[in-house]
């Protein structure tokens, strides 16, 4: 079953709507029309017969170079979630509800876990 044609995101306040750009196997991408968003999926199978799944959100955007300031570079940064898991012993429902704990731990206190991953802490 295929995701929503076309997915949308919000960042920074800004909705963006990503229509469809590849459909293959097991494998989709949706783009922007200005090719700066690109939302990923991917379904593999990986050592010992474990599902890999990937949904991967890449975002681009046109900058000022740091070293040529009356020059402008394109720069993109990538976040992926990553599911793996083995052949037998987790029902989707498992894996959901571990995600749902994971996905709280994360938006608690105002993103603060991520808020000082980005800072470097560990």
């Amino acid at each position: 079953m295929a995701y929503t044609d076309p997915l949308s995101v919000t960042i920074s306040a800004a909705t963006s709507a990503l229509p469809r750009t590849f459909a293959e196997g097991d494998e989709s991408a949706y783009t922007s029309a200005d090719g700066l968003i690109k939302v990923s999926v991917n379904h593999s199978l990986v050592k010992q017969g474990r599902a890999r799944r990937v949904l991967r959100i890449d975002h681009s955007k046109i900058t000022s170079d740091p070293f040529k300031p009356s020059e402008n570079v394109k720069v993109g940064m990538a976040l992926s979630t990553i599911f793996d898991i083995p052949p037998a012993g987790y029902t989707n429902t498992e894996v959901l509800a571990v995600y749902t704990g994971y996905k709280a731990m994360l938006a608690a206190n105002s993103d603060a876990l991520i808020t000082k991953l980005l800072g470097g802490e560990s």
